[in-house]
């Protein structure tokens, strides 16, 4: 039997059931006993938010409009990844630390698997589209094949296909 129950006392009468906590947690009630899923939030700097929002739309993501306002927008990638696209003043609160400007250096390199090496290409045809960059070549391994690119921040995102089979014996 799997249901969600309407409050979180309820969950004794079940055996299987799934109930998600706001974005911060989905938790497995199996048996009376709590299995969380894991979540990922990957928080960027962005200097203007609704410029952001349009690129990343265009990409074909969607966002969650329950944790989005003008300082930041849940970009939903997949059910448990999220990227926070925080306003470049607004995300200065969460540190002490100088915001990196992403268009100078590289902060960071947010990697995401992809379920087809067309799939790698649809995804850098529709960013190059939407006013991002194609900073490097493809990177073409046989088993493993990635391609990058970088939004209108300066972030550089990897799409990368790997077979599943691993790679070949050498």
């Amino acid at each position: 039997m799997s249901e969600t129950a309407p409050y979180v006392g309820a969950i004794a009468q079940y055996t299987s059931l799934s109930i998600s906590v706001g974005l911060h947690r989905t938790i497995l009630i199996t048996d009376k006993t709590e299995i969380m899923s894991k979540q990922i939030f990957v928080n960027l700097p962005v200097k203007d938010l609704n410029k952001s929002m349009a690129f990343f739309t265009q990409l074909g993501y969607s966002f969650n409009e329950q944790f989005t306002d003008d300082k930041a927008a849940c970009m939903v990638i997949e059910e448990n990844i999220f990227a926070m696209l925080i306003t470049e003043e607004y995300f200065k609160t969460f540190t002490n630390k100088p915001v990196a400007d992403a268009q100078k250096g590289t902060e960071v390199i947010i990697a995401l698997s992809a379920d087809s090496r067309e799939q790698v290409d649809e995804l850098i045809n529709m960013a190059i589209q939407a006013g991002g960059n194609c900073p490097m070549p493809a990177q073409d391994h046989g088993w493993m094949y990635g391609r990058a690119f970088t939004d209108i921040d300066g972030h550089m995102w990897e799409t990368i296909w790997m077979d599943p089979n691993g790679p070949g014996e050498a």
